[in-house]
């Protein structure tokens, strides 16, 4: 889970030297190479499709986009979360390997492999999510800048290319991302003896509120979906586990 927040972190960076970089009002008709030509063109034409459909509405576009690509990554979730619980699981072991081989980091990360293999756990299983969010978010970003039609979109009390006036959003981002940690420490508790990972909890949620305040609304609106949708994934998946491991012990 640390996977989480240190990809987080460097995710949200990167987006930060977007901005200061700033990537213009190019035309949508023209999508370059590389990655233009792979990500933000496609997902430009997918948010026009689904606001098209959508009475105009480029903000129910995002949350119904933010939604499909929560979908489409749930089986790479769904691994994350048992790996995860197989982790807590090896906790012990892997506590005793580090007190054996404290002044050995070759063994002691000799064993750990041996360890997760034993086990079948893939301690990166974590990070496939994320990987794969990080470039739509900064696809979408490209997307607002470049086009007109979704920056002077309104939605609710939002103009979707500007940051939110009245910062109702940046604090939702916040809040669900504090909770979403707090959710996903519940699953593997031992990682808070880490104190990287203890700082980077507190930390993180004072970071997405300074982002989300310098960033337009509808990056805002994808965050808060997004991690409200994995708040409750979160939640289900945790109850749906614990009930296959009483099956198993029956």
């Amino acid at each position: 889970m640390s996977c989480f927040r240190s990809l987080s972190l460097g995710l949200l960076l990167l987006l930060f030297l977007t901005l200061l970089t700033g990537c213009g009002s190019v035309n949508t008709s023209n999508p370059g190479n590389g990655f233009g030509m792979l990500f933000v063109y496609p997902l430009y034409w997918l948010l026009d499709f689904l606001a098209q459909n959508m009475w105009g509405s480029y903000g129910l576009a995002i949350v119904v986009m933010t939604l499909m690509v929560r979908f489409a990554i749930l089986p790479l979730t769904v691994k994350q979360y048992k790996s995860s619980m197989e982790m807590q699981k090896i906790q012990p072991e892997m506590m005793k390997i580090r007190e054996k081989f404290k002044d050995n980091a070759q063994k002691m990360q000799e064993e750990m492999m041996k360890l997760y293999q034993k086990h079948g756990v893939n301690p990166m299983a974590g990070c496939l999510p994320l990987l794969i969010q990080a470039p739509i978010l900064i696809a979408f970003y490209s997307a607002i800048s470049r086009s007109e039609h979704i920056r002077e979109s309104s939605f609710l009390w939002l103009q979707l290319g500007s940051a939110d006036p009245f910062f109702i959003l940046p604090i939702l981002a916040a809040l669900f991302t504090y909770v979403q940690i707090r959710v996903m420490n519940s699953i593997n508790p031992a990682q808070m003896s880490n104190p990287q990972i203890k700082m980077m909890n507190n930390i993180m949620p004072f970071f997405i509120l300074f982002m989300a305040i310098s960033l337009p609304s509808a990056l805002s609106l994808y965050w808060v979906v997004g991690n409200l949708f994995s708040i409750g994934q979160t939640y289900l998946l945790k109850d749906l586990m614990k009930r296959e491991s009483v099956k198993e012990r029956a």
